[in-house]
């Protein structure tokens, strides 16, 4: 298959650390919130293997902040979210789907509570930052909008504990899922997070100060020979056997949280204000018509570019593929799939044309594992 390179340029920025990766051996990018995304360091199945035995670090320096800070910080912060952030507390990080006035999916960020009155939006891709300020400007809001100077390091591993235990002591090792605080390395203090886009157990270290960052990037790798360390990035078959979702791949604007299986991050009864609210009301009280749902699928391969369409046997178009890979785990292709009502029960039969052959398959809950 003949392969092309991305053109760089102020519009897709890479990172401090694109020149170590790229001597570490990446294989393949993808962009994200304007910048380079490591994509592959070789074998896609080899690295799965890996991160679910070893440590990884990841140059995820594409999962962009946006800071809001002020007075009208908090309301601003929770009129973008159907979740309820009233009783958030400093030091934590929140899952929070960002919808619009049509209770469209906008971004799924994770956001930390940096202060009573300053926040990080940590951002999938799209533009939040224009959101967010489009918002303030029309609401009059007193806040400050800007995007700081972070770059993510993401580790991530079963031994990811130890390998940090090593370098900033046991008290990281304590730290909740979901929770942050600050640790010193080479003279700067970074933000560092028990989060990461696997499921496999790890950290995110928010780097601000970029010659700190670089120097404990290299202490990684010295420190982690080990635990077996290599280079690498988010993993398409750990992600969706765990039904980690990704924003403009499995849903988008056009989808809602409830479509989406993030019910419970929709908090209709309380009293905050947010854009949608009312919409989604009425989306309950009508039901939702259709559903994200796992699949498997009865083939060795798959390369999902754009929507693939599932067909009943009356030949009837019944949903599309949004994600899909195959799992060594399940000797079977796993996908994520967007099924109209009814057919997003457990057990529904389809078919599927992949590369002109066609295959059978099932829907299924998520997560797969």
């Amino acid at each position: 298959m003949k392969t092309y390179s991305i053109a760089r340029s102020r519009r897709i920025r890479s990172t401090p650390y694109t020149s170590r990766i790229e001597k570490q051996g990446v294989t393949a990018y993808t962009t994200y919130n304007h910048m380079l995304l490591p994509a592959a360091f070789g074998s896609l199945e080899d690295a799965y293997h890996h991160l679910k035995e070893n440590v990884q670090v990841w140059d995820v320096a594409g999962e962009r902040q946006v800071e809001i800070s002020g007075k009208d910080s908090g309301k601003l912060v929770q009129l973008m979210t159907c979740r309820d952030l009233s009783k958030s507390k400093v030091g934590r990080c929140y899952y929070c789907p960002i919808i619009d006035d049509k209770a469209g999916l906008i971004n799924d960020p994770v956001i930390l509570k940096l202060g009573e009155e300053r926040w990080w939006i940590s951002i999938a891709d799209s533009d939040v930052i224009l959101f967010a300020k489009g918002l303030a400007i029309g609401n009059k809001f007193d806040v400050k909008i800007f995007e700081p100077n972070v770059d993510i390091l993401a580790v991530q591993g079963p031994k990811s504990f130890k390998l940090m235990e090593k370098i900033f002591g046991k008290k990281i090792t304590e730290m909740k899922f979901f929770g942050f605080d600050y640790f010193e390395f080479s003279g700067a203090n970074h933000l560092i997070a028990r989060s990461g886009w696997s499921k496999q157990g790890g950290y995110e270290i928010y780097v601000e100060n970029t010659k700190s960052g670089l120097a404990l990037y290299d202490k990684l790798f010295e420190v982690g020979k080990e635990f077996n360390i290599k280079p690498g990035c988010p993993n398409l078959i750990e992600r969706i056997e765990s039904a980690l979702l990704s924003y403009g791949n499995d849903m988008d604007n056009d989808d809602n949280p409830l479509e989406c299986g993030l019910d419970k991050y929709v908090n209709l009864e309380t009293e905050v204000n947010f854009l949608g609210k009312e919409k989604l009301k009425e989306i309950i009280k009508m039901g939702i018509n259709r559903k994200l749902m796992g699949v498997i699928i009865d083939a060795k391969e798959i390369s999902v570019s754009k929507s693939i369409d599932l067909i009943d046997d009356k030949n009837l178009k019944i949903g599309e593929l949004r994600s899909g890979v195959y799992s060594p785990h399940f000797k079977k292709v796993i996908g994520i799939a967007m099924l109209e009502k009814p057919y997003y029960e457990v057990s529904q039969t389809f078919k599927i044309s992949i590369n002109d052959s066609t295959f059978e398959g099932k829907v299924c809950d998520l997560p797969f594992i």
